[in-house]
């Protein structure tokens, strides 16, 4: 039997905007509900890139408590989907299930090209 930590079947919502991910449960609760104007406690993820989108974090509530899932490339970036705009004409980034699985574990990350 697979043990997940990351809840399936909750809405995924990313911080448009980079972070700085020295914060901690608390500042990213705050986040999550002054930009995406969700609870932190409510079915969902929150996900936080810092600027070079080399972190990410991924805060979620499991029932008893704040989680944070933490990540850090070796190498590449993070590659998010471009912002779309939704009904109410705001701009969100749209994550399935597989991509958010795939972004955490580094499977969706873009190689830098290389300097000559």
């Amino acid at each position: 039997m697979e043990s997940r930590m990351i809840p399936s079947g909750v809405d995924v919502y990313v911080a448009l905007e980079p972070v700085n991910l020295a914060l901690s449960f608390d500042r990213l609760a705050g986040l999550a509900e002054e930009t995406m104007g969700r609870s932190a406690r409510s079915a969902a993820i929150f996900v936080f890139f810092n600027r070079r989108r080399t972190l990410v974090k991924a805060l979620f509530f499991d029932g008893t408590g704040m989680c944070i899932f933490y990540k850090r490339l070796d190498r590449g970036r993070f590659q998010v989907p471009e912002p779309t705009q939704d009904k109410h004409g705001e701009l969100v980034v749209e994550l399935s299930e597989r991509e958010l699985d795939e972004l955490l574990d580094g499977l969706a990350s873009q190689r830098p090209e290389s300097i000559h």
